[in-house]
């Protein structure tokens, strides 16, 4: 399937389900607004100049219209959703404002207890503010020339209320806001962020879930990256929230193998966003890539950081990184010869702690953007650990295309991810497979 099928697909089915084309915005000179690739970022999305102290407290909220909504009975179906801003904590200790959603739903919640809460952690959306999941929520499709962004993530939010659980969604950091670029796929900005949008729906006026209803985590990708990373870091971050069950799907928990396999893939763009999020997190790094990086590398990564998926598919798919070098090495090559880049990739691997709570661990073994074998890998070292793993291997023929590899195994297993995770926010016990794991195809 071409480049071109696979955007078109994604286009046709977000009109489809109601999405909204959108003109492109004019620029505008205003000091208070940001406009990003001819998406006007809403005010909302500014954070102030000074932060609350506490983890996960609100910043502000506003009501947040879902485009694909019907009138219901006893409210607006699936539900009724409003925008947030929460204070986070970054990898360097600093305070940081995130952006995200919450969701009340319609549909009663018929299991035991008080209705749960589940965490979306988005899969990759790209880097620049238009692209966040908050804004996904609200235009499902932005189409304006400039631009390309599909909110992916809400079939995901909607089969979860469907079922009565309301839904917390994070934009990450710097995803949204618009004080900093988004640390793509660090670990512990994601985890804190994800755990935080936990505490600040609990924090919302208004919102049915309580400090008794039960916790659950779920993100696929960069998303199932960081519900993995928050599993593991919610018993020091987070002592006070109690998971009952994460959905990591596709984790990519080994950046050293996930960033060789996305150079030259139909995602390359990912590795710009990578190379990005690693720079705005560590500025120790900034004259290691300016050693490397040639006008062109430094041009690109520029350029991606304003992209969404659909942007980055059209710009840069297929692009080696061979391009963006002064000496014509890969990047992967850069990183293997530089120990300080090596221990940055190091100190984001997933898996070095244990999670004290149920993981549900799925990965496609077809996957070649984000290798089954380092999910699968995970898996093992957590179950080494005694942390209750379900593992399931999605088991497809490849085809063909890393991108459609990696992406299959989200819809074939998104129903049972579901299931999954709602049966251990009903209270039922998770089984774990650690014992049974299959080898290593």
């Amino acid at each position: 399937m071409s480049l071109g099928s696979r955007v078109l697909i994604a286009v046709s089915t977000a009109a489809c389900l109601g999405a909204q084309v959108l003109p492109a915005a004019a620029a505008t000179e205003s000091d208070t607004e940001v406009v990003s690739r001819g998406v006007t970022i809403p005010a909302f999305y500014h954070p102030p100049a000074s932060l609350p102290a506490a983890n996960g407290a609100l910043i502000r909220s506003e009501p947040l219209h879902l485009a694909l909504s019907l009138p219901g009975l006893t409210g607006p179906l699936p539900g009724r959703a409003t925008r947030l801003m929460y204070k986070s904590t970054d990898s360097g200790g600093e305070p940081v404002a995130v952006t995200g959603a919450y969701i009340e739903p319609s549909a009663a919640w018929k299991g035991p207890g008080p209705r749960p809460l589940v965490a979306v952690a988005p899969g990759t959306m790209g880097q620049g503010d238009q692209c966040s999941a908050s804004m996904g929520l609200e235009h499902p499709l932005r189409l304006n020339g400039q631009t390309v962004s599909v909110g992916y993530e809400n079939l995901a939010i909607y089969r979860l209320l469907a079922r009565g659980v309301a839904v917390v969604v994070t934009d990450y950091v710097g995803l949204g806001a618009t004080d900093r670029l988004h640390t793509y796929v660090n670990r512990v900005d994601e985890a804190h962020a994800v755990l935080d949008a936990v505490r600040a729906a609990r924090a919302l006026t208004g919102a049915s879930v309580t400090a008794a209803s039960k916790v659950g985590l779920y993100g696929y990708s960069q998303g199932g990256g960081a519900s993995a990373a928050a599993a593991e870091l919610q018993p020091s971050y987070a002592p006070e929230l109690t998971l009952a069950g994460t959905y990591a799907g596709a984790p990519p928990a080994d950046l050293s193998v996930v960033t060789e396999a996305i150079d030259g893939s139909d995602l390359a763009g990912a590795l710009g966003w990578s190379l990005n999020g690693f720079l705005q997190s560590d500025p120790e790094l900034r004259p290691i890539a300016d050693a490397y990086l040639n006008d062109k590398g430094q041009a690109a990564l520029k350029d991606l950081s304003t992209m969404c998926v659909g942007d980055a598919l059209f710009g840069y798919a297929f692009t080696s990184s061979t391009k963006w070098t002064k000496d014509g090495r890969s990047i992967t090559d850069i990183i293997r010869s530089e120990p300080k880049v090596q221990a940055f990739l190091d100190e984001q691997r997933i898996g070095t702690l244990k999670p004290t709570s149920p993981v549900r661990l799925a990965t496609g073994t077809a996957d070649n953007l984000v290798p089954h074998g380092q999910a699968r890998d995970l898996a093992a070292t957590w179950c080494a650990k005694g942390v209750d793993v379900t593992y399931k291997a999605v088991v497809l023929p490849s085809l063909g295309d890393a991108l459609i590899n990696h992406f299959t195994p989200l819809l074939t297993d998104q129903g049972s991810a579901i299931s999954w995770l709602t049966d251990r926010l009903a209270g039922e016990p998770a089984r774990s497979n650690c014992g049974s794991m299959p080898a290593q195809p």
